[in-house]
């Protein structure tokens, strides 16, 4: 059965152009011209992912990314004309995947789309259970609890995790995080890992300002602290 993936943005001609090639790639493909009307047709296709632009009447990207994180954990893609690099990191602490820049080479974008379905899948399908004192990580169920609460991360969030947590004690580089968890690695974009990171912190750890469980390695990368982690 064919993924099916949202394409929200209020130029049609461009949601065709997009339309287009996923169709070529063998996706099926269904639109919205706005965040409201967008939140209802996700309702209702419930898509594999989700292409959005960010500067759209009615109800903008981050509008939409607030009221659907609260519904599902829908990967998400964002189409950015905008170039401050606060933009993109606040579209990533909402809870979107990766990014991309218009104008943009749709090759390009399919090639995201591969690499973030390719990471969800994947976390889907590894059965692993890995514990850190009091913090689960379930795979197979994809699931994170600290001590009896529940935690809710974005499949980029679960991702770093789960690959930080299988090789405690192991430093990765930021590019090395990227390629891990989306199958690609862009050079330029390896800073969006800091902000994966920060938010994982902000989740996981009792103070994130002085982390026990995410380790920065200056100059190197991230790793899981050693003496944390183990598989159950």
């Amino acid at each position: 059965m064919a993924q099916t993936i949202l394409v929200v943005d209020d130029e049609a001609k461009l949601r065709d152009m997009i339309r287009v090639y996923l169709e070529q790639e063998g996706y099926r493909v269904v639109e919205a011209g706005h965040g409201r009307e967008a939140l209802y047709v996700a309702r209702h296709e419930k898509p594999d992912l989700i292409i959005l632009d960010l500067m759209m009447p009615e109800m903008g990207g981050y509008e939409f990314m607030r009221a659907f994180s609260k519904e599902a954990a829908t990967p998400v893609i964002m189409l950015t004309a905008k170039v401050e690099d606060e933009d993109k990191v606040l579209g990533l602490e909402l809870g979107a995947d990766d990014y991309v820049s218009k104008p943009f080479n749709v090759r390009e974008l399919i090639a995201r789309v591969r690499a973030v379905l390719r990471r969800s899948q994947k976390a889907a399908i590894e059965p692993d259970m890995l514990r850190a004192a009091d913090i689960v990580l379930d795979r197979a169920g994809r699931t994170v609890t600290v001590g009896q609460r529940a935690i809710d991360l974005t499949p980029s969030e679960f991702a770093i995790l789960a690959t930080l947590m299988a090789a405690p004690g192991q430093v990765f580089a930021r590019l090395d995080l990227l390629d891990r968890v989306s199958g690609e690695a862009y050079e330029g974009y390896e800073r969006t890992i800091d902000v994966h990171i920060r938010n994982l912190r902000s989740k996981i750890e009792p103070d994130s300002k002085n982390p026990t469980y995410i380790e920065t390695v200056y100059g190197m990368g991230y790793r899981f602290a050693s003496k944390k982690a183990s598989s159950v």
